[in-house]
């Protein structure tokens, strides 16, 4: 028998094994970088030794509150630094985070503090009229803990404890409650599901940690990177780059207000290196007025997400000094899994040709096992950039499932693979480009809006037969909910009273922006045949 067989005395043991947890990131960082800037919001610059301490003091604050180990802690924050140090003080203290989407309405914002049992939640003064409102139809809802922006114009309502006071009482001593086990989990996000009512994806410490590394690999990141946190830390934990900051000693920029103008001032005045956005963030640096912009001398690597950027404002902004990298995933893949990796052989290219190239999903990132398009017998596709599938994916940085919902993560991960929902062409070198949303989600402005839960809203309208929400292209959004409309028999249609109707439920990204009252085309079978409307809104 050879000596490998003989594991006698070869166990895992605290000298040797570690479970993965983003918090180690911050937990040496304050011994390694105690002098650095961590983070960086108007006048609020502080160290690393004191981003450490006050994400102590949170914990401590939240254990002293009565959070015990997997509760969560909600948060209702724009990129604020209290966003930022909520998600090492939350997982500090054995809580699990759930930052939730300020732009949500009412009802949904309730429906995710109850399903997630949030015990506390961090709320900005602008969203308290909004968290007050979703507590108010709780039984059981979490306590308040109010963070004001004065310098943003939102003082402090003073009905609530203050943030800086409840960190005043926390112990700057308290030791950090680290994972056992690197499954346990780190963080809850809910995401847009088909039947309007979003899923909570759960996150363990391994994918969190995973996702750090493979970042600094696949964005060429070397030490002290200067980074603007415009992607909402609610969509996947701002795809963990706050997590990963404090592996490479680098500045996190808090952007509360994404303008151009903040976005310039930021590069010149803090030196931004690196920032991630939708598509419409570009179009807002390319169209910025000549008092906006100010002139920098560096490139800015941008990683951005979503609907590809035309080919148009991806040539004008790479003439601005902007390096920009096209990524894809989901919420339940903690952020970006696949990036379009650029090779050598592209250098050439030029206007169009080099957009189509940039605008391909590409291929996975390195923390990633296996991302393909495979076909419903979970074959492979044909790599020819013809042969639809559906994009599939496995590896470590992928979701522990859908919370209280074990019926949904079965099917999402059927066969092995998390099932994307996306439908994908592969190219001959391997390389994915989303054709087609099976879902028909609507991207907009970097959010996802279900078509399905708009149709519903609007189907609701006494005047309305049938109703089909499709993506219609937009300057600034990228897409934007378009409504195609069929009333019943002799009725004539309003559009700004529909559009008005939906807002009553929806949210205010979530409204049709366009309403066309028509008769909707359909197969022979009566289903809607919606690339039909596809192309008719493209051209509205």
């Amino acid at each position: 028998m050879g000596w490998m067989t003989n594991e006698e005395g070869l166990d895992k043991c605290r000298a040797n094994y570690v479970p993965l947890s983003p918090l180690s990131h911050l937990q040496r960082a304050a011994h390694v970088f105690p002098d650095v800037l961590a983070v960086s919001y108007g006048d609020h610059r502080v160290t690393y030794a004191q981003y450490h301490t006050r994400c102590t003091r949170l914990a401590s604050a939240l254990a002293a509150m009565g959070v015990a180990s997997g509760q969560v802690v909600a948060t209702l924050l724009p990129n604020v630094p209290a966003q930022a140090e909520a998600h090492f003080g939350v997982p500090a203290c054995g809580a699990v985070l759930n930052t939730i989407n300020t732009r949500l309405d009412v009802d949904t914002v309730a429906y995710i503090l109850d399903h997630g049992e949030a015990k506390v939640a961090l709320v900005d003064s602008q969203f308290i009229d909004l968290a007050e409102a979703a507590c108010a139809t709780l039984d059981t809802p979490p306590l308040i803990v109010e963070v004001p922006d004065d310098s943003a114009g939102y003082p402090a309502t003073g009905r609530h404890i203050i943030y800086d006071d409840l960190l005043a009482k926390g112990d700057p001593a308290y030791p950090w409650i680290m994972p056992q086990d690197e499954w346990e989990s780190l963080a809850l996000n809910y995401t847009s599901g088909t039947t309007g009512r979003p899923k909570g994806v759960v996150y363990h410490h391994r994918g969190a940690y995973l996702m750090t590394m493979g970042t600094v690999v696949s964005w060429r990141m070397v030490m002290r990177p200067v980074f603007m946190q415009i992607v909402p830390l609610f969509h996947c934990n701002g795809w963990n780059h706050t997590w990963m900051m404090p592996l490479l000693g680098g500045t996190l920029v808090c952007c509360r207000d994404i303008t151009a103008a903040a976005i310039y001032n930021a590069i010149a005045d803090e030196g931004v290196t690196h920032f991630g956005g939708a598509p419409i963030v570009l179009n807002m640096m390319v169209n910025a007025s000549e008092a906006e912009r100010r002139s920098f001398d560096h490139l800015v690597e941008v990683f951005t997400a979503g609907a590809p950027p035309a080919p148009a404002t991806l040539s004008k902004i790479e003439a601005l000094g902007f390096n920009v990298t096209q990524v894809y995933g989901l919420t339940e893949t903690y952020g970006h899994v696949t990036e379009c990796l650029w090779s050598a052989e592209w250098d050439a290219l030029q206007g169009a040709d080099r957009a189509a190239v940039k605008a391909r999903q590409g291929v996975p990132m390195p923390m990633m096992e296996d991302i393909t398009v495979l076909d419903t017998d979970m074959a492979q596709v044909a790599k020819d950039g013809a042969t639809q599938g559906e994009i599939m994916i496995r590896g470590n940085a992928v979701m522990k499932g859908y919370y209280k919902n074990p019926q949904a993560t079965k099917e999402a991960f059927e066969g092995g693979y998390f099932h994307s929902g996306d439908l994908a062409v592969q190219h001959p070198n391997g390389y994915m480009q989303i054709a087609d949303r099976a879902k028909d989600i609507i991207i907009s402005g970097g959010e996802n809006i279900s078509s399905v839960e708009v149709e519903g809203v609007l189907m609701g309208h006494p005047d309305v037969n049938l109703a089909a929400v499709v993506a219609k292209p937009d300057e600034k959004w990228g897409e934007v909910p378009c409504a195609f409309v069929e009333l019943k028999p002799g009725l004539q249609g309003d559009e700004a009273k529909m559009i008005a109707f939906a807002r009553q439920t929806l949210a205010g990204f979530k409204a049709p922006k366009k309403v066309v009252f028509q008769e909707l085309p359909k197969t022979s079978t009566g289903k809607i045949q919606k690339f039909e409307l596809r192309k008719l809104a493209a051209t509205l």
